[in-house]
């Protein structure tokens, strides 16, 4: 401290008086006061979905079509993050991409395709009463010719 010239003491002596009550106010104040938070959106608590509701109670199903509305707004931002670090991957790794990047772009695949699975075909205003009859109209398929992607399969035995 010896070494330090007179200005550069003042400064500092000015600098502690300035910033020393602000300093000690966080630290002994706000700091041990402030609460954790892991959340930085709203967290909703689960409604029952559109197959818990009876057919009469508008206000289940109304509440059911705004929280597939979130899920959807929430899937379809974790597939543009998904696409984004595939194309970031593409971008860095440019030569050798397809080798370095093929994990990243089989998980963008693979969630592309359950989004579909859940969200396509339905349109900008597809709700969860929609959504609901697609699941159950491919699981009816399945049951009856296999998984989707693969043809009908013929008739086995006469029905009737």
């Amino acid at each position: 401290m010896e070494g330090r010239n007179p200005l550069e003491r003042f400064v500092n002596a000015l600098a502690n008086v300035v910033e020393g009550p602000v300093v000690w106010f966080r630290e002994t104040i706000v700091v041990p006061n402030q609460k954790n938070y892991n959340w930085y959106h709203r967290q909703y608590r689960r409604v029952p979905t559109i197959d818990q509701c009876y057919t009469d109670d508008m206000m289940c199903y109304f509440e059911a079509n705004h929280q597939f509305k979130r899920d959807r707004m929430v899937d379809t931002e974790i597939l543009a993050i998904l696409r984004q670090r595939f194309e970031d991957c593409v971008h860095y790794e440019s030569p050798d991409h397809m080798t370095k990047c093929k994990d990243l772009f089989e998980q963008y695949n693979q969630n592309a395709e359950n989004w579909f699975i859940k969200y396509g075909d339905l349109g900008a205003y597809g709700d969860v009463r929609a959504a609901y009859m697609k699941q159950k109209h491919r699981m009816v398929w399945e049951r009856r010719h296999g998984p989707v992607g693969t043809g009908m399969r013929e008739a086995t035995a006469v029905q009737g």
